[in-house]
């Protein structure tokens, strides 16, 4: 009866702990989220000019690597997630190019966010992320591109 308690005790210690620590992280916007006027999210095409590139996130970014783009509304943070920049085929960027990203803009840590979905570079489209806002990973992309070639050759 005594252990059950201890333990008892112990789990309520934990999970109140973990109550304190989110009730720490602040209000909803403080998070990463995705702003919509209707249920579904408003996808964008934000045209610019690539001022940096970032293969890690600075303090107070969303994780993953990050490019900020300059355009004529002013500079945007655009997240590029943590594959996109990693693998065959990934994503090829320099300070000064051209670029279109397709996403949605969305909030973390009080800043505007574009969460890109894809990049055209030079004619070239890279897929970022899916339908769905999950990032495609390299493993994925080879697949698709193995698939691709495949239905080339029936």
């Amino acid at each position: 009866m005594k252990n059950w308690l201890s333990r008892g005790t112990s789990a309520f210690l934990v999970l109140f702990a973990l109550a304190q620590a989110e009730a720490q992280r602040g209000p909803a916007e403080n998070r990463a989220s995705v702003r919509s006027s209707s249920g579904a999210q408003q996808e964008e095409i934000v045209g610019g000019t690539v001022a940096s590139l970032l293969p890690e996130p600075a303090t107070g970014m969303l994780p993953g690597s990050h490019l900020l783009l300059t355009t004529l509304n002013g500079p945007v943070d655009v997240s590029l997630g943590a594959f996109a920049l990693k693998g065959k085929d990934s994503l090829l960027l320099s300070t000064g190019e051209q670029i279109e990203v397709t996403g949605a803009m969305g909030t973390f840590n009080r800043r505007p966010v574009l969460l890109a979905r894809t990049v055209t570079v030079r004619d070239r489209t890279y897929a970022i992320r899916n339908e769905h806002g999950i990032p495609i990973t390299p493993k994925a992309r080879e697949r698709a591109a193995a698939n691709a070639q495949n239905q080339e050759t029936r």
